[in-house]
């Protein structure tokens, strides 16, 4: 079992930035591609970027390259996602989860997911 537990979402004006972490418990943490998903209200959780256990394959959607970073720190357990330049679609819940295996961008390959943190973009 991994749990998973999120935390820096807030408010924040557009063009702003947040600072998403994730500490995860429980087995290897190193064992796992971690993601992050978001679900915008009406709308189905999509994927939003992942990262590989050593931290060397990163995979980002379309709709967040070159704005958003994906990182990880295995001595301390957690996976972190850097967003800038926020834009008001940005506005969601930020769900991070843990994959053992299985396409990167698929929400059936996540085994453990967290409780996420709602993101909300607007002046």
């Amino acid at each position: 079992q991994v749990q998973l537990v999120e935390s820096g979402g807030g408010l924040v004006q557009p063009g702003g930035s947040l600072r998403l972490s994730c500490a995860a418990s429980g087995r290897t943490f190193s064992d796992y591609r971690m993601g992050w998903f978001r679900q915008a209200p009406g709308k189905e959780r999509e994927f939003v970027a992942s990262i590989s256990w050593s931290g060397g394959v990163l995979n980002y959607a379309d709709s967040v390259k070159g704005r958003f970073t994906v990182s990880r720190d295995n001595a301390k357990n957690t996976v972190y996602l850097q967003m800038n330049s926020l834009k008001p679609e940005d506005t969601a819940v930020y769900y991070c989860a843990a994959s053992y295996r299985g396409r990167y961008n698929y929400e059936s390959s996540y085994n453990y997911w967290g409780q996420g943190t709602q993101v909300t973009v607007s002046s």
